[in-house]
């Protein structure tokens, strides 16, 4: 089985379930397409959008366009 290569399929739409304002930064992949995310940032002025863009970002290991909807 060598040089077999697992790719990540990637979803149009993922759901995420964000904790804001807690003590650590983790995320939790559920099941594909499912997220539960823990941030440090609080939900204003648009602080936890950001952080939860850049997270699943460094998670997915990707650099496509992203947009919370």
């Amino acid at each position: 089985m060598n040089g077999l290569v697992s790719v990540r399929p990637f979803y149009l739409y993922n759901t995420i379930y964000v904790h804001v304002k807690t003590k650590r930064e983790e995320v939790i992949e559920i099941k594909p397409g499912y997220f539960d995310l823990w941030i440090k940032e609080p939900a204003e002025r648009g602080l936890a959008n950001k952080k939860v863009l850049e997270i699943l970002r460094m998670h997915l290991n990707t650099n496509r366009e992203m947009k919370i909807v």
